[in-house]
């Protein structure tokens, strides 16, 4: 669980709300903007927990997403098998073990002001996880993509562990699919490392 700051920073960042048509069109570009321009290994990490409504989030992306079955993204964070406070470093490991030199895109819940709830950021940098209840973790992600999903400012935990399921399932359904999307355009011969698939717009006669 991530908490935004009331303070915006100048890092580069894009939000939308997750019932907006074309979402993935309008953050994956934004995304897509961010991604090196040599092939590399994508790997996605979705923090949270099951045990939280709130912070299922990241687990459900990864669920979802995983049986999507995308061909040039690795996926770690799923509802059986969530990364979250107490593995986070071991997952960490374990990821720089098995991928060299990966581009980790991060996944995480947040909590916001309440006309931003029910909004997708896309976050150039790394994502603080934890920040939300004060846990010292590691920052992850070379980008990052969080989901509004109750409102911040007292009792963060209680009001995690009342959020409504039905905002969380919806915003993960969107990242799962704006996720997918940004897999079709990644190409290489063979599955991992990737580079990402120019897109040619139609043009009208």
């Amino acid at each position: 669980m991530n908490l935004k700051s009331r303070f915006q920073s100048k890092i580069d960042s894009v939000r939308i709300d997750h019932t907006a048509p074309h979402l993935d069109v309008a953050i994956g570009d934004k995304l897509i903007s961010w991604f090196p321009s040599v092939p590399r290994e994508y790997v996605v990490v979705c923090i949270g927990t099951d045990r939280s409504t709130g912070d299922a989030l990241g687990p459900l992306v990864g669920s979802f997403l995983t049986e999507m079955k995308p061909r040039h993204l690795s996926i770690f964070g799923t509802l059986e098998h969530p990364v979250h406070a107490t593995n986070l470093h071991e997952y960490i490991k374990e990821i720089n073990h098995v991928h060299k030199n990966p581009f980790i895109i991060a996944v995480d819940a947040c909590l916001g002001k309440t006309h931003s709830v029910g909004k997708i950021i896309a976050t150039e940098g790394p994502l603080q996880p934890g920040a939300a209840l004060n846990k010292p973790l590691p920052a992850v992600g070379d980008v990052h993509l969080t989901g509004v999903v109750n409102v911040s400012g007292f009792m963060e935990y209680s009001v995690l562990q009342n959020t409504r399921l039905a905002i969380v399932v919806e915003m993960a359904k969107k990242i799962a699919g704006l996720l997918e999307s940004i897999d079709y355009r990644l190409i290489h011969h063979r599955k991992a490392p990737a580079v990402v698939v120019p897109q040619i717009k139609s043009s009208t006669l």
